[in-house]
């Protein structure tokens, strides 16, 4: 997985943000986290995933781009529809593959 620079928190996680982070690099379970990633295929532009998901071997060998952790599913949401506001407002369109690739860099 990679880990966007500026990591979109949710505002019920940003106490807990390092420990959240080092928890799923070493693949523990933890209860009601998700995670915002880009969408692996040119359809969607982000996917939410619970985090214990991503402890598997396939996603942590993958190269996922992991833009944002919430707790809860409706936080989830509210951070996707946050990089989409920040993307649109920045760009003035929706290509977020390309927003978060370029403030990558």
């Amino acid at each position: 997985m990679i880990w966007y620079k500026d990591l979109y928190v949710g505002y019920n996680l940003l106490e807990r943000k390092r420990e959240v982070i080092r928890k799923m690099k070493w693949g523990k379970q933890q209860f009601n986290v998700f995670v915002i990633t880009l969408s692996r295929n040119e359809h969607d532009l982000l996917e939410i995933y619970p985090s214990n998901v991503l402890t598997q071997k396939y996603y942590k060998d993958s190269d996922l781009v992991v833009v944002g952790i919430a707790y809860g599913k409706e936080e989830a949401l509210d951070m996707m529809q946050l990089v989409l506001q920040d993307c649109m407002e920045d760009t003035g369109g929706l290509d977020v593959k390309a927003y978060i690739r370029e403030n990558m860099k």
